[in-house]
């Protein structure tokens, strides 16, 4: 039996309009079971939907959202690969903008990786800046970052049930397809 057959029942609920009041208030439930199920690979393809998705608040909000509740070596690896896919003149865009100090004091010119302690003294609001920079500079990083946080099913918890909603939507839509 299949990943997909396994959960088969749970997804239906989501499928298209279907989506019933029931399914909503156990969707952290069901985002659980099917986090237990599904390799990192699927999980990042529902994560990128409810990043895009017009219904839930902006890549760069939400991916500020989890930032907050990372750990230091999450916040490293988050704002690297940001970084990474924003191009080396996102640092004197912020800071042109007043928005950046914190990023370009603890990075300097210095093209090494941020370390988990200077992540841990980024602002979440630095961090939205960053990606919403990163996001017009490589639509891609939204992929890559779901790719990242996929491997985190309980801190995308933290988006709340519009997002793992859209999230199940999206794995729903794949089994039907």
């Amino acid at each position: 039996m299949g990943l997909f057959d396994q959960l088969s029942s749970v997804l239906q609920q989501y499928s298209g309009n279907a989506a019933s009041g029931h399914a909503l208030a156990d969707v952290n439930q069901h985002f659980d079971q099917v986090a237990q199920a599904a390799p990192p690979n699927v999980l990042a393809e529902g994560l990128s939907a409810a990043f895009r998705s017009n219904s839930t608040p902006t890549f760069g909000q939400m991916l500020s959202t989890l930032f907050n509740q990372s750990s230091g070596e999450l916040k490293a690896g988050i704002v690297n690969q940001l970084l990474a896919s924003a191009g080396p003149g996102v640092l004197s865009q912020l800071t042109a903008g007043g928005s950046g100090p914190a990023l370009a004091s603890l990075l300097g010119s210095s093209q090494s990786p941020v370390t988990p302690e200077q992540a841990q003294q980024l602002s979440p609001e630095a961090v939205q800046q960053l990606a919403t920079h990163a996001e017009k500079a490589d639509p891609s990083v939204i992929d890559k970052a779901s790719s990242f946080y996929a491997d985190h099913p309980t801190l995308v918890k933290t988006l709340g049930g519009a997002a793992l909603t859209i999230a199940l939507a999206k794995l729903a839509e794949r089994t039907n397809g």
